[in-house]
């Protein structure tokens, strides 16, 4: 026998071994490295943020002049609503062009100019993509009811009687009436969960599988760091006439996962899925094979009703069953985004409680489950229990999405239909129409007068009030910063009070405790000290920054009405 093949056996088996914990430091570190765990995302609609050519809508320019603005705020990741071509019948949501630019928006060329600016200011692209549907003005869906031996016809779903659940399962109750419409062209029923004007998209097909990755590929070329997949749940269902619960093709969502990742290693994809806690797995995948973010619209729920009611009970219980996912996925979490506040998910009695509080008026509900107002409004300006949830939404386990205009305390104009209410034009300054546009008049109304008008609630005045809105979140911004240990780290709830969350982290070694009041009475917090706790630093005042000891291994603290405080472990001053 080779003496030697002892010693290169041992070899080898020793590189197996260092390979095999490269291989899981390589794993762990990949989870502990994704950005969009530790980010701010900040959606905006290049149509209501700025204009820059005078013709009352915004445009790609004007957000370039708004660029360095939203760098100074501290988010590193913009989502824009739809700005492909579209009859705009949906707020751009009924696309007609998978490819191009909205000309309202700005030529590609200004699209290019964009995204070379947002990369030089280190601030990342996120994008709408709306594959569940299209409008009924494209190409495709035109071919479709035109021929039905086209091979577009089968891009959509079809039958040829009307089945007898025509009118189940509306996203929009109240507002339409059926989601399988006729077609006197092509003498046949086709379906869409949304308006009948964007019939779904048949992801069954093999064909337009191929086409999405086409699309997605598309706009990686152009440097997009990632997707948010607009109505999840409806894109991967099969359509089947008479069947209430459609059977669901979760492959979708891993197919496309592996086809961006496979493009761009960092690239995401961001899922709008309201789906209740046990469904969470087959979205994210067991291994992270799927959606490498989802919206909480579950705790999302509880999360206003703990708003309304002062007890967060219930929103500890939701935070605790959505706590299970892949280490490579991320929660994001959200106040107000560009629909209706869903309250789908709370019984009918909790539903009314929250209604109480914050859309008291039919005019502010929407859809029989929701609320179709601005936070601002909905607190009736309540600043400490508005800085309160701020704080507490860039505390919660995730990322944080701000809707642009929550900074500065934006108001809505429920004169406008359904969800344009919460969707008018960015408050830039108190010069007519809100530093907004030069046009006399904007395509959309500029919310003036009152408490919300833009000649009080304005970017440029909160500039100058070292007291403002802005500043106060473009501080909380700063706070979340330095916790990477909320999107990084392991958590826990400890319940120490009836209207308090507390909630720990804990990230290679290190810890951070939040504690948010719901109560708008103040609460005495006791709270026993963990073993290796020697002090507390608190984070919240930066001027006023003070180790609190424990007393017998205990910590006595005040938190105010709608009062919030963090702190870190044994941290130095």
């Amino acid at each position: 026998m080779n003496r030697r093949f002892p010693v290169i056996l041992l070899y080898g088996l020793l590189l197996l071994w260092s390979g095999s914990l490269r291989a899981q430091y390589v794993i762990r570190d990949a989870a502990e490295d994704r950005w969009y765990k530790n980010s701010i995302i900040y959606n905006l609609d290049v149509h209501t943020f700025k204009d820059s050519d005078g013709d009352g809508q915004g445009d790609f320019q004007g957000l370039i002049q708004q660029l360095d603005y939203l760098k100074g705020l501290g988010v590193d990741a913009l989502w824009l609503a739809p700005f492909q071509p579209s009859p705009r019948r949906d707020d751009g949501y009924d696309v007609a062009d998978f490819y191009g630019v909205d000309s309202t928006c700005g030529t590609p060329g200004d699209f290019a100019a964009f995204m070379y600016q947002a990369k030089l200011r280190g601030l990342r692209v996120i994008m709408d993509m709306v594959l569940n549907h299209t409008s009924d003005a494209h190409p495709w869906f035109k071919r479709a009811r035109q021929d039905t031996a086209s091979p577009y016809h089968q891009w959509y779903a079809w039958t040829q009687q009307r089945p007898s659940n025509y009118d189940k399962g509306m996203a929009f109750p109240g507002v339409q009436r059926e989601v399988w419409s006729y077609d006197s062209v092509a003498k046949a029923w086709y379906y869409h969960r949304f308006y009948r004007f964007q019939p779904d998209l048949n992801f069954a097909n093999p064909y337009l599988r191929s086409e999405a990755e086409r699309i997605l590929a598309y706009w990686l070329q152009q440097g997009v760091a990632g997707f948010r997949l607009d109505a999840v749940p409806f894109m991967i269902e099969v359509a089947t006439p008479g069947v209430d619960q459609p059977p669901q093709q979760y492959e979708v969502i891993t197919g496309m996962q592996r086809f961006v990742q496979w493009h761009n290693g960092s690239a995401i994809v961001l899922g709008e899925a309201n789906v209740p806690p046990e469904d969470n797995v087959k979205y994210f995948g067991e291994n992270g094979e799927g959606l490498q973010m989802m919206f909480n619209f579950y705790v999302n729920q509880y999360l206003f009703y703990a708003f309304a009611t002062g007890k967060p009970a219930l929103l500890v219980k939701a935070l605790q069953d959505t706590k299970k996912k892949p280490a490579t996925a991320q929660w994001a979490y959200f106040l107000r985004n560009h629909d209706e506040i869903d309250l789908g998910r709370l019984s009918t009695k909790q539903r009314n409680e929250v209604y109480q509080a914050f859309g008291p008026d039919t005019s502010m509900q929407l859809y029989d489950r929701g609320i179709r107002r601005r936070l601002a409004p909905m607190f009736n300006n309540n600043r400490p229990l508005m800085e309160m949830a701020y704080s507490l939404l860039f505390a919660l386990p995730g990322t944080p999405v701000i809707r642009y205009g929550e900074e500065i305390g934006m108001g809505d104009d429920l004169r406008l239909q359904e969800r344009l209410a919460v969707r008018t034009p960015m408050q830039w300054s108190s010069a007519l129409q809100a530093g907004f546009t030069t046009a006399p008049k904007a395509f959309r109304p500029v919310i003036s007068g009152g408490d919300y008008g833009y000649e009080k609630v304005n970017v440029a005045a909160q500039q100058q009030n070292p007291g403002s809105l802005l500043r106060v979140i473009q501080e909380l911004i700063r706070l979340r910063r330095q916790c990477p240990e909320i999107g990084l780290g392991s958590w826990e709830i400890q319940q120490v009070a009836p209207a308090v969350l507390l909630m720990r982290y804990t990230f290679k070694g290190k810890s951070v405790l939040t504690l948010h009041n719901f109560s708008k009475m103040a609460q005495q917090v006791r709270l026993n000290a963990a073993a290796g706790d020697d002090y507390l630093l608190e984070l919240t005042d930066k001027d006023k920054r003070q180790q609190l000891q424990p007393v017998n291994r205990r910590y006595d603290i005040l938190l105010p009405g709608y009062g919030y405080k963090w702190y870190r472990v044994n941290a130095a001053l």
